[in-house]
């Protein structure tokens, strides 16, 4: 078996299953969706993939064998940021790619050819501290891929970035697919997941809520909002349809259907009506749509539970003694 392959995996801290029963398959090069709310159990999951953390049950393979962190290479971008701030990057890069064995003359090498694809070849003889949060999200970016890792588990990658170098990285992440690699994306932006997601795994309080192939996903759901472009107001035929407005600017309007029949009669009246139609389209549900249904209000996700520890906390806790700089990123100095 080829891949990564997690079956019926599950861990507790301090009496509480942070991750229940949890499985997944990468077996072909690709994006996959990593998602949950704060708590959810997605950090215990990564870092038990990686081998950071042990679990307390089931089975994580790689290629067929069991994962050891200082056997398979992999590539961690964690969502706790931290670069060496005192430190000029270059020396810190060479650092943590010697941590992954590479030797100095090829950690160098790949270094730099990194600082160009990500345009920061002018920053790597300055400290850390001199640079903007871009770009040492950029260079901490570097350390999850300068040793060329087989698969890469990016944690809210584009965090702190904008659009420019949100481009610059989402290219880089294309073309890894391209050359193979296997790639986990845990990100909040919906959006983000379904451009580059074809499957994917939702979370909420350690259970796998969701799962599969993200088309088939959407396809199961039936249709919820029709957008409209006319050239004049339709409010009256839209009531007398009795359809909820979302949205309306400019004679575009953005609105809730229970089933495509109800968009279906609405059109019918507008063209009986002789209302020009510059665009009606009736659109599936958003994966945010489907995220919000399947684990209910963040709000209520994110309370925790009396007396029992955060994930973030308890997984903080108990890696702190076998957890490596190389995989975590430096802390702050």
């Amino acid at each position: 078996m080829t891949g990564l392959v997690l079956n019926q995996v599950s861990k507790s801290f301090a009496g509480k299953k942070v991750v229940d029963k949890v499985s997944l398959k990468l077996d072909k090069p690709g994006v996959y969706g990593l998602l949950g709310t704060n708590g959810a159990g997605k950090t215990t999951t990564i870092r038990m993939l990686l081998g950071i953390i042990n679990k307390d049950s089931g089975e994580i393979t790689w290629n067929g064998q069991a994962v050891n962190r200082k056997d398979v290479n992999f590539g961690y971008l964690p969502e706790e940021r931290g670069v060496y701030p005192k430190t000029k990057i270059l020396d810190q890069l060479i650092y943590f790619a010697e941590l992954k064995g590479m030797n100095k003359v090829d950690a160098e090498k790949s270094i730099r050819k990194w600082a160009k694809r990500l345009k920061v070849e002018e920053y790597l003889e300055m400290p850390a501290e001199k640079l903007s949060k871009g770009n040492q999200q950029k260079i901490q970016f570097m350390t999850a891929i300068i040793h060329d890792p087989d698969l890469v588990v990016l944690d809210e990658p584009f965090s702190g970035l904008d659009p420019v170098n949100t481009t610059i990285l989402k290219d880089i992440i294309i073309n890894l697919v391209k050359s193979g690699k296997y790639v986990i994306m845990s990100a909040h932006q919906m959006a983000t997941i379904e451009e580059f997601c074809s499957d994917i795994l939702i979370l909420n309080k350690g259970k796998t809520v969701l799962q599969g192939n993200l088309k088939d996903i959407k396809a199961a759901y039936p249709a919820n909002r029709v957008e409209i472009d006319v050239d004049e107001d339709i409010n009256k035929y839209i009531n007398q349809a009795k359809l909820t407005i979302l949205n309306e600017k400019n004679h575009q309007y953005t609105l809730r259907i229970s089933n495509e029949t109800e968009a279906e009669k609405l059109l019918k009246q507008l063209v009986e009506n002789h209302i020009k139609i510059n665009r009606f389209e009736i659109l599936k549900p958003t994966l945010n749509d489907i995220f919000i249904e399947k684990v209910g209000a963040t709000s209520e996700a994110n309370i925790a539970t009396p007396n029992a520890p955060d994930e973030a906390d308890v997984v903080q806790n108990d890696a702190a003694n076998n957890q490596t700089v190389e995989e975590t990123g430096a802390e702050n100095e």
